[in-house]
């Protein structure tokens, strides 16, 4: 018996004769024409990494050496700073430890007196930044939120501040208070809290208007938790790195303070004031000048290259 032809649809005479034709394709088509075509994938984009340069590590390791230093000063197999151990003004040798720096102008270790110098010059710089800090964020946070005669009255206030000169203030208040570390103290408080208070009040601006300010007003929060909850975490990235700079100016502050004799009074010693022994003896004795110098001069370039990598870190507009 014969098979009965089977009649082919136009649709299965199509498909066979597109078949046919395709076979007659070379490899590398035939595969392309049979599979269909895969979907299209975006480059994997590298990861870039921040390159931390060694400024910045060698900034965080002098910071870190000479905060273990001005720490553990009474720890340290050092000589008093206020006893003679050698002849005066003798070059720094490696005869001693205590002369790797030389003396200075009465016989004293000059190595002695600059570790003790950075726990001075440390305290004032941090104890006063942290207070003007945080009296000037939220004073800026207050004039911001509450708008209107509160921000007005704070305004005024900074703007009268920062318009009288630093140096006459400081020289004004070592005049009337005795001089000590307490009369340093409140006077670089005083001249950093409206620096705090215009960066406070500028950010804090920017965070009242945001949505979820307005959600925790609506939901009847009171303006003290939405001062400290939701405007006050969103402070602390920028302050803070802005804190190492303004460490630094005060450091400085209390070394020219100190160089003037209107600072901290001999024999405990500081940096400011251990330039001020040594100027008439730059000539015969130029170490009792550079060594306190260089350890401002260190101390502020490190201060400032952390400030700096501490923006680039938490600043968002940098990031961006």
């Amino acid at each position: 018996m014969t098979s009965p032809d089977v009649v082919k649809s136009p649709a299965e005479s199509t498909t066979q004769s597109t078949a046919q034709s395709i076979a007659g394709l070379p490899g590398g088509a035939e595969e392309a024409a049979a599979d269909p075509p895969a979907a299209h994938t975006l480059p994997d984009v590298p990861v870039v990494r921040e390159r931390r340069p060694i400024l910045v590590y060698l900034s965080y390791g002098w910071l870190i050496l000479t905060i273990l230093l001005a720490v553990t000063a009474d720890l340290l197999p050092l000589a008093s700073y206020s006893v003679p151990v050698d002849r005066p003004r003798q070059p720094p040798s490696l005869s001693s430890f205590d002369m790797l720096l030389g003396s200075d102008q009465q016989g004293r270790s000059m190595l002695s007196r600059c570790v003790y110098g950075a726990r001075v010059s440390l305290l004032v710089g941090a104890v006063a930044g942290l207070i003007g800090a945080a009296i000037g964020t939220m004073l800026g946070m207050v004039a911001g939120y509450l708008g209107r005669a509160v921000n007005g009255v704070i305004t005024l206030v900074t703007d009268a501040m920062l318009a009288f000169p630093p140096l006459i203030l400081l020289l004004a208040l070592s005049s009337i208070l005795t001089p000590s570390v307490r009369t340093l103290l409140v006077g670089l408080t005083l001249l950093i809290i409206p620096t705090f208070v215009r960066l406070s009040l500028a950010n804090t601006l920017a965070w009242a208007s945001r949505e979820f300010v307005t959600a925790a007003r609506n939901m009847g929060a009171s303006h003290g938790r939405i001062l400290l909850k939701e405007i006050l975490p969103n402070l602390l990235p920028p302050l803070g790195a802005f804190l190492p700079v303004v460490m630094a100016a005060l450091i400085v502050a209390e070394g020219s303070l100190s160089f003037l004799g209107v600072g901290i009074p001999p024999p405990q010693p500081s940096w400011g004031g251990m330039i001020a022994d040594g100027k008439d003896a730059i000539e015969k004795a130029p170490h009792m000048v550079f060594v306190p110098a260089a350890a401002i001069f260190f101390t502020v370039f490190a201060l400032n290259q952390a400030g700096d990598h501490l923006r680039r870190r938490f600043d968002r507009t940098m990031r961006d």
